[in-house]
């Protein structure tokens, strides 16, 4: 008689109730999982809109206290002596409590699905004989993060988890040495029927970015892109969709500020806010804008504006180029710090200039933005399934449960 084998429990961790990029790849993979396969359930240090998402998706959830640890930001851990001793004693006290958590739910396999988590199951996962995998979603770089902090997480993935699954190929090669033989690329996957639309010759609607307001997320630049380019095409409009984390939010204010008191941006520039329907805000543009001036592990927002057929104009670093340049061709260089893929422009980043002859050159060759939609459209729908995500990502777990289980028959 063939019985069922039960499905291997995984409990992941994550540091934040919010539902950034890195949560919202993690919610998808979650719901593309096997079940009969995988149970998996999660651990937050923090409560917030993940915890609500995951409850409502059937998810089993447990919150850890973890005192001042969970507002830690990456460039406040090394502000001083005495922040880096304070957090390193609240990583302690957590990772003491997550110890026990562990035991206690006797998983299979834990995954880390953040920079904490991984510092965390650094000091954990030793005491419980337990193995885990880091689903890594940050470069480590000195450009992404502080070069202290980019060093010793190098170090944790070279001597912590059995596996590292990397979000994109520029994450996964800033490992280094640390990532040889141990690192699989993952791209995170989306439900295309969930932002699919028609690509429409004559699309008309705002020039946009949208995602969460911050430094690194290129709303500066994009406000520096559309006054150059509202002196040349006055009738274009502009539509910044999203808000800012607590840390952020001065930042966002004093964005705010200045375009109501540039003559230029007050009547052109929308501040929309905040949306839970980002397919219904993409479908909406008549062209999207990802400004990043930092390189960006992945970029999620890019394959969704693919998947809704709007243009898309990119910045040309980080993870990016693979999304519209997949075959590292190069593409046709059309100005200074722009080239033209068959999916979209790629622009040099942290260059508003650049970024404003991009968007004019879009706005200008509508034919050719619409046949780079379409393409774009049907390329993301092929490569960023969350189908092929969940495969590999399951293959990964199995090896690693499988191999951990033969060391411990031996």
């Amino acid at each position: 008689m063939n019985t069922v084998p039960p499905p291997r429990r995984v409990l992941v961790l994550t540091h934040t109730g919010d539902v950034g990029g890195a949560e919202t790849a993690l919610l998808r993979l979650i719901g593309a999982l096997d079940a009969g396969r995988f149970a998996v359930q999660v651990t937050t240090l923090e409560d917030g809109d993940l915890v609500q998402r995951l409850n409502d998706g059937g998810v089993l959830v447990s919150m850890l206290d973890a005192g001042r640890l969970v507002r830690v930001t990456r460039d406040r851990t090394i502000a001083s002596p005495f922040a880096v001793l304070r957090n390193a004693g609240d990583t302690l006290r957590t990772a003491r409590r997550l110890r026990a958590h562990v035991r206690a739910e006797k998983p299979d396999l834990i995954v880390a699905n953040s920079l904490k988590a991984a510092v965390l199951l650094a000091f954990t996962a030793p005491g419980t004989r337990t193995p885990w995998v880091w689903h890594l979603h940050d470069r480590l770089a000195s450009d992404y993060l502080p070069a202290p902090v980019a060093a010793a997480m190098r170090m944790l993935a070279r001597v912590g988890p059995r596996r590292v699954v990397a979000n994109s190929r520029a994450t996964a090669q800033t490992l280094g040495r640390s990532g040889r033989g141990r690192t699989t690329v993952a791209y995170p996957g989306v439900d295309a029927s969930a932002f699919h639309r028609e690509v429409s010759d004559g699309r008309d609607g705002p020039v946009g970015i949208v995602g969460r307001v911050s430094r690194t997320k290129g709303q500066a630049e994009f406000l520096d892109a559309a006054e150059i380019v509202a002196r040349s095409l006055p009738d274009v409009r502009f539509r910044i969709v999203g808000a800012a984390l607590f840390e952020d939010r001065d930042d966002e204010e004093a964005l705010r500020r200045r375009t109501a008191e540039s003559e230029l941006l007050a009547s052109r520039v929308e501040w929309a806010g905040w949306s839970s329907d980002v397919p219904g805000e993409l479908r909406r543009l008549g062209l999207f804008v990802h400004a990043s001036p930092t390189p960006e592990p992945f970029g999620q927002i890019v394959v969704e504006a693919m998947l809704s057929g709007v243009p898309v104009v990119a910045t040309d670093a980080g993870g990016v180029p693979e999304i519209l340049d997949p075959a590292s061709a190069g593409g046709e260089p059309i100005a200074d710090g722009v080239r033209r893929t068959q999916s979209g422009l790629l622009v040099k980043p942290g260059d508003a200039q650049a970024l404003a002859r991009a968007i004019r050159w879009a706005l200008e060759h509508r034919a050719e933005s619409t046949d780079a939609a379409r393409h774009a459209q049907a390329d993301a729908a092929d490569r960023f399934g969350i189908e092929r995500t969940a495969a590999v990502v399951e293959g990964v777990w199995d090896e690693v449960v499988e191999r951990a289980r033969g060391r411990r028959r031996r």
